[in-house]
């Protein structure tokens, strides 16, 4: 029998979800579109998401195939650290809500460009326009798109490239309808990924249980932190094989910061659900993500190592997790769904088909923004009227789809036969690039004499900088820094040879420093030219919180001090 194959009761239950969005969608279009909508209406919702919508919008443009795929993947290898992604970013989620999001709303800023152009300047905010729509469609795009064929062709059998043309058709419908759309389809996207990822992870366990006494998740979890315990320590050591992703004490107060500080406070993609609302609005529909993010490891976590010990025990046959004789971490999800039965595949086929189209749906929507708003508005077209925008906008969507598609051969080949995890060849790739954004948003969120000549510099020098850290142990002895833990060995000519490199988390940490450092000589030596700068709208008001959400924040930020005491 070929485990590849969905069965008439697998293609029924995805036919179900497929109908659902769709309708859904398409009532939500006609109820919710006017003809007549702005520019900003149609890419922002604004002021039409409820903040669960907006929670829930996150979570499902969040979750994609780097989290269900890559992010398993590298739970197949390291265990539970990986999860660090996903606890840390709760609390980092109350940060952007409480100190980020007041500024946007404040100084009516709804676009990441916008911000650096009513900051800084237009210069400083093209290059950055220009640069993240590289970004999203070159890195982003095309590897959501490859991940995501790669599992359901793992799972279906149907041919990678046809995947990736089916998910790009549906991702393309979804978007079409707008940001409303968008948000209120992802409600439906983010529980049908919820409840297929736990009911995943619910038969993983309990196949698990079989081999003890005692059936049931609960002796199935016993049994996986019994056999894979190494599997179960969220900070690794030095001598760990794992240590150069995740370098120690780095996720609590290191590069692991600004990854998130960067991806969830500065970032289009994401923020652009919270902008179109109120505060409180744009406050509760944050917080409601974080709570969703506690329990994301659960879904994507737990498979990956169930994945790891069912391998172990044989239960997998090598050719379901090999790529070119190499063990392949991105195929340990979609190897663990082939084992689930008729109808409960389906189900979380159609959960993982939810994450990833809702994940394309959203970085699309943004690439659009980007492009439309920031690009032709400005400095092609400055008198287009909002319909040709609008047009314009929906076009933007299919081509940027349609080069996804053809870049997504790239991060195939990059990725296949390599046994490379995806989802920490996403994190170090986009790493180049973070530390000099954060650097220039934060400095200028909370220190008005930040210059633009000091922006330029963090965004360019931050870039060059992280590609030096990174070639630099090829070119020069760094031996005396393998008792901090910067060293791997590695096998070159039948050889057990010393190679020594900065792990990528910390990489970052450097370059941050050094940015911030530099915009601050920087902007001094500006001031004392006389070189004026655009202060932001702000005042300590803006940043109290209501009772309930204090409340909230404490919960998530206690619930993660937990999880780490745990297992530490």
């Amino acid at each position: 029998m070929n485990l590849k194959t969905l069965s008439i009761g697998d293609y029924a239950v995805f036919l179900i979800y497929f109908v659902l969005v769709a309708g859904y969608g398409w009532w939500v279009y006609k109820r919710k579109h006017n003809a007549d909508a702005t520019s900003k209406d149609y890419f922002l919702a604004e002021g039409s998401l409820t903040w669960w919508a907006i929670g829930a919008s996150l979570i499902a443009s969040n979750i994609s195939a780097e989290q269900f795929i890559g992010t398993s993947g590298s739970a197949f290898k390291m265990g539970l650290a990986i999860s660090t992604y996903e606890w840390m970013a709760a609390i980092t989620l109350i940060i952007v809500a409480v100190f980020f999001i007041p500024v946007y709303l404040k100084n009516k800023i709804f676009t990441m460009p916008q911000f650096l152009h009513q900051r800084y300047n237009g210069t400083v905010a093209m290059v950055m326009a220009i640069f993240w729509l590289l970004l999203y469609i070159v890195v982003n795009l095309m590897s959501i798109l490859y991940l995501g064929a790669l599992a359901i062709s793992g799972i279906s059998g149907l041919d990678i490239h046809l995947c990736i043309w089916l998910l790009a058709i549906f991702a393309v419908i979804i978007t079409l309808g707008g940001m409303k759309v968008i948000g209120y389809t992802d409600v439906i996207q983010v529980a049908v990924l919820i409840l297929g990822g736990l009911v995943a992870t619910y038969l993983a366990l309990n196949k698990l249980s079989t081999f003890t006494n005692t059936p049931g998740i609960i002796s199935g979890f016993k049994s996986m932190y019994s056999e894979a315990n190494d599997h179960f320590h969220m900070i690794f050591k030095k001598d760990n094989a794992n240590y150069m992703d995740l370098p120690g004490l780095t996720v609590l107060i290191g590069g692991m910061w600004i990854t998130n500080l960067n991806y969830w406070g500065c970032n289009q993609y994401i923020t652009q659900r919270a902008l179109g609302a109120n505060l409180k609005t744009a406050r509760g529909g944050i917080l409601f993500a974080a709570f969703l993010k506690l329990l994301m490891p659960v879904i994507v976590v737990l498979p990956g190592i169930a994945a790891y010990v069912l391998y172990q025990k044989g239960m997998f046959h090598q050719e379901m997790l090999s790529a070119s004789g190499v063990t392949d971490p991105n195929k340990a999800y979609p190897s663990l769904l082939n084992l689930l039965p008729s109808g409960l595949k389906g189900l979380s086929f159609a959960a993982l088909t939810a994450a990833i189209v809702a994940s394309l749906a959203g970085k699309a929507n943004s690439i659009a923004t980007i492009f439309t708003l920031d690009i032709y508005k400005k400095a092609i077209n400055p008198a287009a009227d909002d319909k040709k925008l609008v047009n314009l906008g929906k076009w933007s969507v299919v081509v940027a789809m349609f080069l996804g598609i053809l870049l997504s051969e790239v991060i195939g080949n990059a990725l296949m036969g390599e046994g490379k995890q995806g989802f920490q060849y996403i994190q170090e790739y986009t790493g180049f690039v973070s530390p000099g954004i954060f650097a220039m948003f934060i400095l200028g969120f909370f220190w008005k004499k930040a210059t633009s000549n000091a922006a330029m510099f963090a965004t360019i020098g931050g870039f060059i900088m992280s590609c030096f850290f990174k070639l630099l142990p090829r070119f020069a002895d760094l031996s005396f820094l393998s008792p901090y833990g910067f060293s791997k060995l590695a096998l070159q000519d039948d050889k057990v040879t010393k190679l020594y490199e900065i792990p990528f988390l910390d990489r970052m940490g450097f370059v941050f420093v050094i940015c911030v450092v530099g915009m601050y000589i920087i902007s001094k030596i500006d001031g004392a030219r006389g070189v004026k700068t655009n202060g932001l709208e702000i005042d300590g008001s803006m940043f109290k919180t209501s009772r309930a959400f204090t409340a909230g924040a404490l919960i998530v930020t206690g619930i993660v001090i937990a999880l780490y005491s745990i297992f530490w």
